[in-house]
């Protein structure tokens, strides 16, 4: 695991760290950690039993298969936690998909957990119902389109999206290659339904086109 912490960053009130249950306490004592581009936060197999919750930066989620392929499962951005496991073993790496500030949220002792991870399992699941849908749908525009539409909704639904993630991260987690992604892109900005701003910057120019394409 390739993280670090700083000591001089103060831990923020609990009134600052949305949507974590009562039942969750910031580790003791533990700064903000933080991990560069492409580090493990936890590898799949290891011994669970935290939240994360992402500061800054992105998290991607992922598997490898068995002939070697990445399957990713979740993007992770700012404000988001992560980490919620039905057992006590992660069944999924995580890891950093940029410079990313991530702090860990542990169970405080003898507190009855039910109620609070509740929410979180059921939240957890609609994520991934809604992913399966996506992958379901038989177009890779209307993949990259939907794609686009929760990414834009996940980020204050303004005109610009932030894409942390690569052209390769995006076809992992939507089953197309990087060379289809690339090239739904440029249909789209072709279409006038996006503005490509950078490598990883989009402008929505038609939101209403781009919702339609990806229902």
């Amino acid at each position: 695991m390739h993280a670090y912490t700083a000591s001089r960053i103060s831990l923020p009130s609990r009134s600052t760290l949305p949507n974590l249950p009562e039942a969750f306490e910031p580790a003791p004592l533990q700064p903000l950690s933080f991990y560069p581009a492409a580090a493990e936060i936890y590898a799949q197999g290891e011994k669970a039993g935290a939240f994360y919750q992402v500061e800054f930066g992105a998290v991607r989620v992922y598997r490898l298969l068995a002939d070697g392929r990445r399957q990713i499962s979740a993007f992770h951005l700012a404000g988001e936690t992560f980490g919620f496991e039905a057992d006590t073993t992660h069944h999924f790496f995580a890891e950093a998909i940029n410079s990313t500030g991530v702090r860990v949220f542990r169970l405080t002792a003898g507190a009855d957990m039910s109620h609070q991870l509740l929410p979180l399992a059921f939240k957890g699941l609609t994520r991934a119902q809604e992913h399966l849908l996506v992958l379901g749908r038989q177009s890779a525009i209307e993949r990259v389109a939907a794609f686009l539409v929760d990414l834009a909704e996940r980020q204050g639904g303004l005109r610009q999206v932030e894409l942390p993630m690569s052209r390769m991260d995006i076809g992992d987690y939507l089953g197309l290659t990087i060379e289809t992604v690339s090239r739904i892109f440029t249909r789209l900005k072709d279409k006038g339904v996006i503005r490509l701003l950078s490598l990883r910057s989009i402008e929505i120019v038609r939101h209403d086109a781009l919702h339609a394409m990806s229902e």
